[in-house]
């Protein structure tokens, strides 16, 4: 099983990247988990956007959804330039049926995850587990059977996350806040809950992601790392985790 980071920044692009969006693959199998703005910019360098076999969607912010619609453009356009009729299917809950329902368009169509049970994507295994964020979310746990994925999606800390991450290979968590800021009420968590949860878990690599545009980023991995002696990577557009 191998993710590329497609996108890492939390609420806008900087310039040349883009907000959350990664690329699992296996056995030529490719999964798009979130496809924030400026993804489908990203996308080609690792990846023929054409080529995606699912994506799935863990909330309907737009920086999380942004390039859905582009993406369902590239669909309708290549299926014309490639004389074809291939549907992708697009993965969200059920909870807001308007966001939902626009995720049928132009060659894509939506199919609804029930958070209470795992789904089988491809040769991926995933299970669900719900947020704390102003909109309904839910965090990934995900699997190919032999490596373990966890993806916290956006939340403000919340202890469920340590059982839930518990002895994954890697996690990859919302990290807009510095260790001496508050993010409950936004809904994200700071580098040393971070860290805690990485710690308390016992996962073997954490990546910071969901990064704040404000602040030196780098001192997010020191903070964490105050709490956590793993590996830490500070995500970044391109890295590559196998």
């Amino acid at each position: 099983m191998k993710l590329t980071v497609v996108g890492f920044w939390g609420a806008y692009p900087e310039r040349g990247e883009a907000t959350s969006s990664y690329l699992l693959e296996k056995d030529g199998f490719s999964l798009l988990v979130d496809c924030g703005s400026g993804a489908l910019a990203q996308l080609p360098n690792y990846l023929d956007p054409y080529e995606l076999d699912a994506v799935i969607l863990s909330h309907y912010h737009q920086d999380h959804i942004a390039d859905v619609g582009v993406l369902q453009y590239q669909m309708l356009v290549q299926n014309g330039v490639r004389q074809q009729e291939r549907i992708l299917p697009i993965y969200g809950h059920h909870e807001d049926e308007l966001a939902f329902k626009q995720l049928s368009h132009n060659f894509t169509t939506g199919k609804a995850y029930d958070p209470q049970a795992p789904i089988k994507i491809g040769p991926f295994t995933l299970t669900f587990m719900k947020t704390n964020h102003p909109v309904t979310c839910y965090a990934m746990r995900i699997t190919d059977g032999e490596k373990i994925i966890v993806y916290t999606a956006d939340s403000s800390y919340q202890e469920d996350f340590v059982p839930f991450s518990e002895g994954a290979d890697l996690l990859i968590t919302d990290c807009n806040f510095y260790q001496h800021q508050d993010g409950q009420a936004a809904g994200h968590m700071n580098s040393q809950q971070c860290g805690y949860i990485a710690n308390k878990a016992g996962v073997k690599e954490l990546i910071l992601s969901h990064h704040p545009h404000f602040g030196k980023r780098a001192q997010l991995v020191e903070e964490a790392k105050q709490v956590y002696k793993g590996k830490i990577t500070l995500a970044s557009s391109g890295y590559q985790w196998i």
